[in-house]
């Protein structure tokens, strides 16, 4: 479990601290920031993976992502005195990602990325560079909960009361995670990697006449549904055969009253149908709405029979009526029991669906002078945090 994600300078996310539940869904007007939250997830998943540079390269680099505003509002920009304006910059250009554990025994982790020096100048000068990552045990980084400390190329561990040093150097373009899994001498390390590997993204998924999920497919045993949601047959029978096939058949029942689903299998190729009350066929994929292929998608992506440490949905409302909404919402809560799930989402609605679930957090996003905030809580439920100094 996480009890937070904190993101610094990140777009419109100068300083954002999400106190995070069971499940926790952040909703917010539009442009205020809820896509920025969720990208900032896919980076730090990234980092797990090797590929936050390149992640952050595809955006645009670094000097593209970093807060566009000033480093901080001045009481008269606030109070509308003068114009929001420029300041004489005090601290280094960072762009900084975090989490914190829910318990003592969850890891906290927190990357600060940054430019080159100036001196010497390259044609390289404005490639972002891993300047500090830290892991700690709990929800904050203190000096006595601190695991693993990474500065620069200088990598050091905590050996009881005291710090041994790694002698090989980290590269400015990778993460001690990749580069330095020890399962001898950094367990944590190696257990905090392969946890944020293991978290799951699903975005939106692909309706349309040539959608690969509307064709019949190669199929194999799928605990785990496709991003794209190429593999749905093979997903919905690996529900039905290795996870829970009862709470598949409530699951279409409970959106399409008296349909069902199953799968056609013709030699290696799989297609999904759907049987549905008074027609003499089933449908197959290639001829169901958009919106019941979607929501078939989240049925097989949220009984995985592979529940995930973490898993993230961006505004899974896309595409569906509105009356699917409430069972999407059952469906959700469902997998929270298994899984931590993150929901990103504006549909009043779904989150409305999701009021009476167990360790609900809401988070409401706005914008003041272009800068996200947590709009319905106060400082007191907003977690502590505190990053690690360069």
């Amino acid at each position: 479990m996480l009890s937070a994600l904190a993101i610094a300078n990140y777009r419109s996310l100068r300083q954002l601290t999400v106190p995070l539940g069971r499940l926790t869904v952040v909703t917010g007007a539009n442009g205020s920031g809820k896509s920025s939250v969720y990208r900032a997830m896919r980076l730090l998943a990234d980092i797990a993976n090797g590929g936050v540079i390149r992640s952050l390269v595809r955006e645009g680099g670094l000097s593209s992502t970093l807060w566009a505003g000033p480093e901080r509002f001045s009481a008269a920009m606030l109070r509308g005195d003068v114009p929001v304006q420029g300041t004489a910059r005090s601290e280094p250009v960072a762009l900084k990602l975090g989490f914190g554990g829910a318990e003592t025994e969850d890891f906290g982790y927190a990357i600060d990325i940054g430019l080159p020096p100036p001196i010497p100048s390259t044609a390289f000068s404005r490639d972002p560079q891993i300047k500090h990552e830290a892991i700690w045990s709990g929800p904050l980084l203190r000096p006595s909960t601190q695991l693993v400390d990474r500065k620069g190329a200088a990598l050091r561990l905590r050996e009881g009361k005291s710090w041994q040093a790694v002698g090989r150097p980290i590269p400015a373009f990778a993460s001690m995670m990749t580069e330095h899994a020890d399962p001898r001498d950094a367990p944590e390390m190696l257990t905090l990697r392969e946890q944020m590997r293991s978290w799951r993204f699903y975005d939106h998924f692909r309706s349309d006449a040539e959608a690969p999920a509307r064709q019949p497919q190669l199929g194999t045993c799928t605990p785990v549904l496709a991003n794209d949601g190429a593999d749905l047959a093979a997903a919905l029978q690996t529900v039905r055969e290795i996870g829970d096939g009862e709470a598949l058949d409530r699951a279409v029942d409970d959106a399409f009253p008296g349909a069902s689903v199953e799968v056609q299998v013709e030699g290696d190729r799989f297609q999904a149908l759907m049987h549905q009350h008074g027609l003499l066929r089933p449908l197959t994929a290639a001829e169901l709405s958009d919106g019941t292929l979607r929501y078939l998608l989240w049925i097989a992506a949220l009984l995985t029979p592979r529940p995930p440490a973490l898993l993230v949905l961006n505004e899974p409302e896309t595409s569906l009526h509105p009356d699917l909404l409430p069972a999407l919402g059952r469906l959700i809560a469902q997998a929270a029991r298994q899984s931590q799930v993150i929901v990103v989402s504006h549909a009043a609605r779904l989150i409305a669906a999701l009021d009476d679930s167990e360790g609900l957090q809401q988070v409401v996003l706005e914008k003041q002078f272009g800068e996200t905030r947590i709009a319905n809580l106060d400082m007191s439920e907003i977690p502590r945090w505190e990053w690690p100094a360069r």
